[in-house]
């Protein structure tokens, strides 16, 4: 577990009655009647579930590691209305089972404040009526599942990532723009992501032009027949929903039997510096030329976030390897601290939740954030990025995806302000 708080000396019954003697009350809001779970005057502490180990580590156990940098560097400059941002991190190996155990010890055990950034579309669903009964905030949803974004079901989720559908559509509008005859096809991961991207993708092309659609589990250790069977159905374009291990696995077992069609691959499983360290420094430049994928996040290479991001990186997450999944998990940071902010000098869960909702957070993506009170989605537009000559920077084409049509838009990057800390 990353970033565990030292144990709360108030939670021995001795412990109470010397606080309750001198007035004290350790876990509640300056000035308020109420206790308020995990904050206290000087701290707010949250909690989530990430894949440390497991099948989805590689890439996304960066994720993590990079929030608790930039809550280190806010805490470093006087923290959200003076208070520090606690992050408490539990392992739950891309496990189901294993992700219920790690966030019933958060709201149990830790009485964290919230939920943000719990990874994982099957890790996730199985927490979510769970945090919603608990009434905990359940932030910023690491998947873009649809799932999260149903205000009137789950008032206290919001997702972050653009939605599957949305990458999907995008990704198959300029597959079609750039050749309106190339055959396209589909591997997906088994579960809300491969079917999300399956259904943008129809979206643009109809579900009968898909030549040819394949799946697979997170469990599996080889591609091999998914691969071998989108070769022997002419696939020229073949759109990913797959995390990181796979779409290495999937590349790397075409070029294997010496296939090369082209790639376009959902922002989960796209990041370059990631897929490097699977296929090798020196063959990914090779495999990955031209790689197309959809992003809404500041770019890595080069811009004011970038620099800030990279300075964090090497100054409280010791220097690690920065990838895109730094980038994802600053913004995310980053996102919550906007929020904490607007939640007010006396945070409760309602006014946290309140603040989301009011449509007065901006982000640091390169397209308006959607939230509202009827609207718990983060990005509704994308934009196209891809790989050349081992750099993945965005081309200019952004779309927006709403009610089954796709758009296109011009970018609107969130400029830097008040050195990356909101409220300062």
């Amino acid at each position: 577990m990353i970033g565990l708080r030292t144990p709360n000396p108030f939670k021995n019954a001795a412990a109470l009655a010397a606080a309750a003697a001198l007035g004290l009350a350790a876990c509640s809001t300056p000035g308020g009647d109420e206790d308020v779970p995990g904050v206290t005057d000087d701290t707010v502490t949250i909690g989530t579930h990430q894949p440390l180990t497991g099948p989805a580590a590689a890439g996304y156990s960066a994720i993590s590691a990079a929030t608790t940098a930039y809550f280190e560097y806010v805490n470093a400059n006087g923290g959200i209305h003076g208070r520090d941002i606690e992050y408490l991190v539990k392992d739950d190996a891309y496990d189901p089972a294993a992700t219920q155990t790690a966030v019933r010890e958060l709201v149990t055990e830790e009485d964290v404040f919230a939920v943000v950034n719990g990874l994982g579309t099957p890790t996730h669903s199985s927490v979510l009526d769970y945090l919603d009964q608990q009434g905990v905030p359940d932030l910023f949803v690491s998947s873009g599942s649809l799932t999260w974004n149903q205000p009137n079901v789950y008032d206290n989720t919001f997702a972050f990532n653009a939605d599957y559908v949305t990458e999907g559509a995008a990704l198959a509008q300029y597959a079609v723009e750039q050749d309106p005859e190339a055959v396209i096809c589909v591997l997906g991961q088994d579960d809300d992501y491969g079917e999300g991207i399956i259904e943008g993708v129809e979206t643009v092309v109809g579900s009968n032009e898909i030549a040819e659609v394949q799946n697979y589990s997170v469990s599996a250790e080889d591609l091999t027949a998914q691969i071998g069977a989108m070769m022997a159905a002419g696939c020229q374009v073949n759109v990913l929903g797959t995390i990181n291990g796979f779409t290495a696995m999937a590349v790397g077992t075409a070029a294997q039997m010496e296939w090369f069609p082209k790639w376009y691959v959902s922002s989960s499983g796209a990041d370059y510096p990631t897929l490097a360290g699977y296929l090798g420094e020196d063959l990914a430049p090779v495999l990955l030329q031209g790689m197309v994928s959809v992003n809404y996040l500041p770019s890595s290479a080069g811009g004011e976030w970038d620099a800030l991001f990279r300075q964090i990186n090497d100054e409280y997450n010791d220097g690690a390897p920065y990838t895109g999944n730094t980038i994802f998990g600053m913004s995310v940071g980053y996102l919550f601290a906007e929020a904490l902010a607007a939640a007010g000098e006396d945070p409760t869960r309602e006014s946290l939740v309140a603040a989301v909702e009011s449509g007065d957070l901006v982000g640091n993506g390169i397209v308006p954030l959607s939230f509202s009170g009827d609207d718990h989605a983060a990005y509704r537009a994308v934009g196209v990025t891809t790989v050349n000559e081992g750099v993945q920077d965005y081309i200019g084409t952004t779309y927006e995806v709403s009610a089954g049509q796709v758009t296109s838009v011009e970018p609107s990057p969130v400029p830097l302000e008040n050195e990356g800390i909101p409220g300062s």
